[in-house]
């Protein structure tokens, strides 16, 4: 079926400065209501300060407003929000070299010789995105193996998951990297079979070894970054996003946007580290600024590292690497003082934990510290991937969310059966178990380490398949949640998640009115045909920032 746009007038209308009310009516409307269940209407009144007036069922009397549009039949739903992500690292990553479509060494190669001949002007070549495990490789890559592609310049390359750097011989030299480095706490320099040699790869703390010599983007090319992000984002129906390990360069970059009218998605901020979190906001988080656009909620915490790398943290060694239990990058006794720093200022702690040892020491940290700051605190731990079975139930306690991203079950699943084995793997990704005991969870992509696109998302949190459809059946299907549960997670669960309910995340009156409208209603297309949804226009406070058109 073929819609038709809303008509330019009205987007001229309502994009200036000023707005008037508008009736966007005839549209397949799905909200999640005030009483957590799916909520249809045919009808939206949107008022002049760009949030909802009242929506409209079948049969209600429409009311007179200054503008009133056909949808022409397409399907409304809430904004969507993504609970975890890097705002910047999408901008960057759309702007230097992308190897997340190699399927082989050699072809990475290639593409980063051809990438390096394009941009000659460029002193470093950076990038993100390989993945050893979808090569087939079955090891690390080298910085040999990238001297052949590019030797003239400083290379260095982001693992797919972030937890990981590629870098050639020349970007070794400019870090000053040596045989006699050492490998710092919580990372990894690997080195080459039987000497100190660094091989070329950087895991999770040792990255900033590397990181330190390469030259910060500028103040402008962040705005550029920055300004793609969006455009990536609302391209995929996202209006607001919970931007993990904000910087004071990043939140700069949001702060200059929006001073200059330019900040279209919604940011829940969540600062790199405790000093940053201080630098930014002070003693306390901030307000919501720009009309609910930006706010420095709390504190990004990193427990482990990623599974690709073999730096989730697990009680068990790695089935595929006898002796390895992953790397803990922040102690027990450095946890539990961050958490009650954060907790003084009331600042929202967001604990990155991947592997079981990690896991269990973010939930009984959060216990111990809850007995000294009661209420409504909302501790949210991020991936909450693989869960030792003892540990599920601490999930539903204490208020805890948890913020999970579906696409990396599926990415994922051949990879955590090497690590962990069968045997270990019933608290893996465990989406309905933690809902049955008590827990909460919000959805997001952890882009750009995975797509932004969130119909991705609700086809693999609903049928645990990839985009093949495999497994047949799910994998671990008992752990699927329903289609209303995912919508939540990526709408009004993601949003209270954010401390944001009330102020966006449903199409309820008094609710910012953000909203995208749709070719197909998500709640009864088939995996296939979700996965194959068009965006066909992104809305945020009543102000289209997106058409397909």
């Amino acid at each position: 079926m073929k819609f038709k746009y809303l008509a330019s007038a009205m987007a001229l209308a309502i994009a200036g400065p000023t707005q008037a009310d508008v009736l966007i009516d005839n549209v397949e409307g799905i909200t999640i209501g005030v009483d957590g269940k799916i909520q249809r209407f045919t009808a939206l009144v949107i008022d002049d300060d760009g949030k909802v007036a009242q929506i409209l069922e079948s049969g209600e009397k429409k009311p007179q407003t200054d503008y009133r549009e056909n949808g022409q039949g397409a399907v409304m739903i809430p904004g969507l929000i993504d609970a975890h992500a890097h705002v910047m690292g999408i901008g960057i990553g759309a702007l230097t070299l992308d190897l997340s479509d190699t399927n082989s060494l050699a072809e990475a190669l290639d593409k980063i010789r051809r990438f390096a001949a394009e941009n000659e002007a460029r002193p470093w070549i950076l990038g993100r995105g390989w993945n050893q495990e979808k090569w087939g490789l079955g090891r690390f890559p080298t910085a040999a193996e990238l001297d052949s592609a590019v030797a003239d310049r400083p290379v260095y390359l982001a693992r797919v998951d972030g937890h990981a750097g590629w870098a050639n011989t020349l970007a070794m030299q400019a870090a000053g990297i040596t045989a006699a480095s050492e490998s710092p706490a919580g990372g990894r320099i690997e080195r080459l079979p039987g000497s100190r040699q660094p091989s070329g790869v950087f895991v999770d703390a040792a990255e900033e070894l590397m990181r330190a010599a390469i030259p910060a983007p500028r103040p402008n090319e962040r705005d550029l970054a920055f300004a793609e992000a969006q455009k990536v984002l609302h391209r995929h129906g996202i209006t607001a996003v919970a931007d993990m390990g904000t910087t004071i360069e990043d939140w700069q970059a949001f702060r200059r946007a929006g001073d200059k009218g330019a900040l279209t998605l919604r940011i829940m901020a969540y600062a790199a580290g405790p000093e940053q979190m201080e630098l930014i906001a002070g003693a306390r988080p901030s307000p919501w600024l720009y009309n609910d656009r930006l706010r420095m909620n709390g504190v990004k915490l990193y427990l482990d590292g990623a599974l690709g790398s073999r730096g989730a943290w697990l009680k068990r060694p790695y089935a595929d690497d006898p002796g390895n239990t992953g790397l803990p990058i922040t102690g027990p006794a450095k946890l539990r003082n961050i958490l009650v720093r954060a907790a003084q200022g009331n600042f929202q702690p967001a604990i990155h934990a991947i592997g079981t040892a990690a896991n269990a020491d973010a939930l009984n940290a959060i216990a111990e510290i809850a007995e000294s700051f009661p209420g409504d605190r909302r501790w949210r731990i991020e991936h909450v991937q693989i869960v030792d079975p003892v540990d599920l139930p601490k999930l539903g306690r204490n208020g805890i969310i948890a913020s999970m991203q579906p696409v990396h079950q599926t990415s994922d699943r051949l990879m955590a059966e090497a690590r962990l084995g069968p045997d270990r793997l019933e608290g893996a990704y465990a989406w309905n178990s933690i809902l049955q005991l008590g827990g909460r969870l919000a959805f997001g992509s952890d882009a750009p380490v995975e797509s932004p696109d969130p119909f991705a998302g609700l086809a693999a949190a609903t049928t645990r398949m990839d985009a093949n459809g495999e497994p047949f059946g799910g994998w671990r299907p008992q752990d699927r949640v329903n289609r209303e549960q995912a919508l939540a997670g990526f709408t009004s669960e993601a949003a209270y998640a954010g401390f944001a309910e009330g102020r966006f995340g449903r199409l309820l009156p008094g609710e910012r009115a953000d909203f995208v409208l749709i070719d197909r209603d998500p709640l009864l297309a088939t995996p296939s045909e979700l996965r194959a949804t068009k965006v066909l226009e992104t809305w945020v406070g009543g102000r289209k920032v997106y058409d397909a058109d």
